[in-house]
């Protein structure tokens, strides 16, 4: 399973450094959510394509996705819960400044596509706030 899952992540990063949003779309169920970290949804793989097309073409032209797998846990033979964390850029070294979830489900042909992707930009501050409340709570 994590392999196939993995293969599927690598086709969105490649579908995505290729500026093809029709492959991209590809890779997510026929009635997929897809959430960015503005809070725009795209509904279907078709609104995800059409979405996506601009974005590949004008706004984040020439732009690369960088994609680090942080967990893979099943939660049945044919669904798992998968948690990222990625970046998407233009320089040398693509920050991964966001996090990302994606439930996956396997098809009947045994292919693996995004059901329900969520993307979050990391926002540093909070996130040493939150890591330093935590560590001084008291335990209990």
């Amino acid at each position: 399973m994590q392999s196939s899952i993995e293969h599927a992540l690598a086709q969105m990063v490649e579908a995505w450094n290729a500026g093809d949003a029709r492959a991209y779309a590809s890779l997510f169920a026929e009635d997929a959510t897809y959430v960015i970290f503005a809070g725009s949804t795209s509904i279907g793989r078709e609104a995800i394509r059409r979405d996506h097309e601009p974005v590949l073409s004008r706004f984040q032209k020439g732009s690369r996705m960088r994609m680090s797998i942080s967990s893979v846990r099943s939660i049945g033979d044919d669904v798992a819960l998968v948690l990222t964390e990625g970046g998407v850029g233009t320089g040398k070294r693509i920050p991964l400044d966001k996090v990302q979830s994606f439930v996956f489900r396997r098809q009947n042909d045994g292919r693996w596509l995004c059901e329900a992707f969520q993307n979050t930009k990391k926002h540093r501050l909070m996130m040493w706030f939150f890591a330093r409340s935590t560590r001084d709570s008291p335990a209990r």
